[in-house]
């Protein structure tokens, strides 16, 4: 809830931001601007917040929201902003869930933006059977990594939903953020991905779980006492075995299998 709000509140200041210094407006025009958006930031705030079982909205109707309020946020941006809206308009989500994914946006783009170079933002949504994949690119340095503050600050974000997080990024080409978020209850536990997390041995299965929690080497081997070297070492092993290629794939086959090898106690 503190990230969620502190989001809020990042996303009005970019917006107010925007405006006060957009070379399109005049003074006049950019102070209006500015006043216009305090105001309505205002009235969000100050409006009584539902309850999330009170409504269920599809992945159309979540979308929609998402992309108000990004262009608000982006409409006084040099960035240009590009959507792409889920082809299964009428799945319905929990409320719970269409609220991480917009937060999960909301917090990738601020990072983005926060980048030098950046001129382009891709927002996506696809419903691929029980998870919502939500994806954010940009056209900018492409340094972001998951180890950065920002993107473990979102995976922390989205833990209670099972989600993952994963980072590919090209140097100066962009960075893609993409989010796995389940929709409902995993496959079953006797399923290919399962049996592919039966090859771990025991420390790589501890490794993996704290993956799954959107930790970082240095919290990883801090929480297993052993060193950073031995967690890259234990996290390379993890993906060959999964037949992955990144950590937050990793982390995505161990929830959406429902099962993880429990974590017995290593000598190394």
């Amino acid at each position: 809830m503190a990230a969620d709000l502190a989001d809020a509140h990042a996303a009005t200041l970019t917006a107010l931001l925007g405006a006060l210094r957009s070379h399109d407006l005049d003074d006049r025009s950019a102070r209006r601007a500015a006043a216009e958006l305090a105001a309505d930031a205002l009235i969000e705030v100050r409006s009584p917040r539902r309850e999330p079982e009170e409504d269920e909205p599809t992945a159309g109707e979540a979308f929609r929201q998402m992309a108000h309020k990004l262009t608000l946020l982006m409409r006084y941006n040099d960035a240009r902003l590009e959507l792409s809206a889920p082809e299964d308009r009428r799945h319905p989500l929990p409320a719970e869930v269409a609220g991480g994914a917009r937060a999960t946006v909301r917090a990738a783009v601020l990072t983005m933006l926060d980048q030098r170079g950046v001129t382009r933002v891709r927002v996506a949504w696809r419903v691929e059977g029980n998870v919502l994949d939500v994806s954010v690119r940009d056209d900018g340095p492409g340094l972001l990594t998951e180890e950065d503050f920002d993107v473990h600050r979102i995976a922390t974000v989205l833990a209670p939903f099972a989600a993952t997080v994963s980072v590919d990024s090209v140097p100066d080409w962009g960075t893609t953020l993409t989010s796995r978020i389940p929709l409902g209850p995993a496959e079953s536990p006797d399923g290919p991905q399962a049996r592919l997390l039966a090859t771990l041995n025991p420390r790589e299965s501890e490794v993996l779980q704290e993956l799954t929690r959107g930790r970082r080497n240095r919290d990883i081997a801090a929480r297993l006492h052993i060193s950073e070297h031995t967690v890259k070492y234990h996290v390379a092993n993890v993906l060959t075995k999964l037949g992955v290629s990144s950590r937050g794939e990793a982390a995505a086959v161990a929830r959406e299998s429902g099962l993880l090898p429990p974590a017995r106690s290593p000598a190394s």
